[in-house]
């Protein structure tokens, strides 16, 4: 028997796949670039990151993220 697993709480340990995701697939917002890069979100961050995603489309959002 595995003592690890026997340890644990019912209920806990593996995620379910249900509540995993990444994030790939969905839409980039403006409001989503501008948290990422660290900027507040007033209308000229909102602006400047709408011309962000306009000219490099889901790769400006994976510059700001490791």
């Amino acid at each position: 028997m595995n003592t690890e697993s026997a340890a644990r709480p019912e209920g806990e340990g593996i995620t379910p796949d249900r509540l995993l995701h990444t994030g790939a697939c969905d839409e980039i917002t403006a409001e989503d670039l501008a948290l990422a890069s660290g900027r507040d979100l007033t209308p000229e961050n909102i602006e400047w990151a709408e011309r962000r995603l306009a000219q490099r489309g889901r790769a400006a959002i994976e510059e700001q993220l490791p």
